[in-house]
């Protein structure tokens, strides 16, 4: 007597969204870089896509990991031959991607100069400031402060009064709130002030 298999019933789902979803599962995600997106062919595979840019999609296949046990099979051959390498070596032909535009691009962004974000904490700041106002530019006797807890060295605190004053939106508001910044400075003159007091901290 034959089984009579159980087909479960099946359901349509109006939760999902089917178009979405499939949409979703091809998607390779928004690119997020606007000079490979400008250049970008969505018709075409994102291996593709990046060759064409003269960009790596895998970076372990475009710079390889030697390999020790070739490497030493290639001498060895090369032994064997008296100097002479039993394959010649072809002309390899290097063809210029035709976007080869976009990785001069990204190339030239990396190496733009960037605006420095770097910020020290409201305490430091503070304790600096309290320095700057009680000692000047007297660092040894900075050093000797009973609010130096961490018993930093005065060639510490130098170092930091340095980085204070070399982050000119933090020194730029102490100047202004001490009256010593003019208005009509702009960062580049405040940062060449800075330099100018720091030169002589030298010892």
């Amino acid at each position: 007597m034959k089984v009579k298999k159980q087909h479960r019933k099946k359901k349509y789902l109006h939760k999902l969204n089917r178009k979405r979803m499939h949409n979703k599962q091809r998607s390779t995600g928004d690119v997020k870089c606007k000079v490979i997106k400008e250049a970008w062919n969505h018709k075409k595979s994102s291996y593709r896509n990046l060759h064409e840019m003269g960009l790596a999609n895998d970076p372990n296949k475009v710079i390889k990991i030697p390999n020790f046990k070739q490497e030493q099979l290639r001498i060895a051959k090369k032994i064997a031959n008296n100097g002479e390498s039993d394959v010649e070596k072809e002309k390899i032909v290097t063809r210029v991607p035709p976007k080869i535009r976009v990785a001069e691009a990204l190339e030239q962004e990396a190496k733009a100069p960037r605006e420095r974000k770097f910020m020290l904490p409201k305490g430091q700041v503070e304790f600096i400031t309290y320095l700057l106002d009680k000692y000047g530019h007297d660092y040894k006797a900075m050093a000797r402060d009973k609010k130096n807890y961490y018993q930093e060295t005065w060639k510490q605190l130098r170092s930091k009064i340095k980085t204070f004053m070399g982050i000119p939106k933090q020194y730029g508001e102490y100047l202004k709130t001490r009256g010593l910044l003019e208005k009509d400075e702009n960062e580049e003159e405040l940062k060449q002030q800075a330099k100018a007091l720091v030169m002589d901290d030298s010892d």
